[in-house]
């Protein structure tokens, strides 16, 4: 069976900083669900750190980690985006963006000494988020009349299914969240109630 949880921020961490001889390094995670907000975080840190060389990030999206990307911004070669993303891989989030901001000190780092700061300073941003694990939910639409609403509303109690939104006007639509490996088994009940129609929604 697939799982069906995952990982993930609920709001941006502290900034955090990380120093060596003399280069910093500021971490930062961000929750995010798009490339548009991916974009708006980096825009806005390049406004607020404009003297900085370097604005390196990873971010995963997804709710089963499908998309990724890496970005060294002129750094040597893999020696900025994949450490970030591999500490994005190592706590198992998604859904989140980190970056490293660099002020460059004047000394190099030669490439060891970037991958370790890089990786060490997503650490540090992550170490500063509250993780949450969620679940993977099916929103399932149900429809019927209103003397049904009892029956429907027992076994939303019963099951202890979460109701996103209802309309009780004449026709009664309620739209239902139920955890993946749930939804099958749900999706029956409700299907076996004389005169309730369920059909899932999709994104």
């Amino acid at each position: 069976m697939e799982k069906d949880t995952y990982k993930t921020i609920t709001k941006p961490s502290r900034e955090i900083l990380f120093k060596d001889k003399g280069s910093k390094f500021f971490g930062y995670a961000f929750p995010v669900t798009n490339e548009e907000q991916i974009k708006a975080h980096i825009d806005e840190l390049k406004t607020n750190h404009h003297q900085a060389r370097h604005w390196c990030y990873a971010w995963q999206l997804g709710k089963r980690y499908e998309h990724y990307r890496a970005n060294d911004d002129g750094e040597p070669n893999n020696s900025a985006g994949m450490p970030i993303y591999g500490q994005l891989q190592s706590f198992d989030v998604t859904n989140v963006l980190v970056v490293a901001v660099r002020y460059f000190g004047g000394t190099k780092l030669g490439v060891s000494g970037l991958i370790n700061a890089y990786k060490t300073t997503a650490q540090m941003a992550l170490e500063a988020s509250k993780i949450v694990t969620k679940t993977i939910n099916r929103n399932f639409l149900l429809t019927f009349e209103y003397e049904n609403m009892n029956k429907v509303m027992r076994v939303i109690k019963e099951q202890d299914l979460n109701i996103v939104k209802q309309d009780l006007a004449l026709n009664c639509n309620s739209e239902i969240e139920v955890r993946e490996k749930e939804a099958e088994r749900i999706y029956g009940i409700f299907e076996g109630i004389y005169g309730v129609e369920i059909k899932e929604l999709t994104d």
